[in-house]
């Protein structure tokens, strides 16, 4: 579409209007200009779907008001992080090595005696106390401790399992992210 100069020269007066309307939205000199520079980028891009003989003036002051905020509902979305601290912090590990640690648990579990794999069940994952876990058995409270204590025993040696470091990401993967957050 031709763009008459009539509309051309109406087109560039508003243009300090559109800018003191965005330093009233803003109140900052840079975002204001910014904010009429994409304005004015999609009046004239958009031209076609102006109507001459309409308020041209509101039409690019509606513009304006809906890119304020639209960019607003997308900042309120976004972190300011200049320095980059706060994007070290959202390390993400990989899941894979949890699914492997889960696995590795699970196989473990499966060779201890039934026994010990039922006393540990009771106490450490359905958190009964070992009162409860002696009645549900059948057996003595000491009975339920010891056999807790050597499925512990016995789980620690088959994982190989020396602290709790020992799980989740391993030493390569936390190397690789440490390096990344340091920049």
């Amino acid at each position: 579409m031709t763009v008459s100069d009539n509309l051309r020269e109406q087109f560039l007066a508003v243009v300090p209007n559109l800018r003191a309307f965005a330093m009233s939205l803003t109140g900052r000199p840079d975002r204001a200009d910014d904010l009429v520079q994409e304005t004015l980028v999609k009046a004239w891009a958009n031209f076609s779907s102006f109507q001459e003989g309409t308020n041209l003036r509101a039409w690019m002051f509606t513009i304006l008001r809906n890119q304020f905020y639209s960019d607003m509902r997308k900042n309120g979305r976004e972190v300011q992080d200049v320095d980059g601290t706060y994007t070290a912090r959202l390390v993400s590990h990989p899941e894979q090595q949890g699914h492997l640690d889960l696995a590795d648990f699970r196989t473990a579990l499966a060779t201890l005696p039934a026994d010990q794999r039922e006393a540990l069940i009771l106490i450490g994952a359905s958190g009964f106390s070992y009162e409860e876990a002696a009645v549900i058995s059948g057996v003595a409270i000491g009975t339920v401790k010891s056999r807790v204590s050597r499925a512990r025993a016995r789980l620690h040696e088959m994982l190989e399992v020396e602290s709790a470091g020992d799980f989740g990401p391993d030493r390569m993967a936390s190397a690789v992210h440490a390096t990344a957050a340091k920049g």
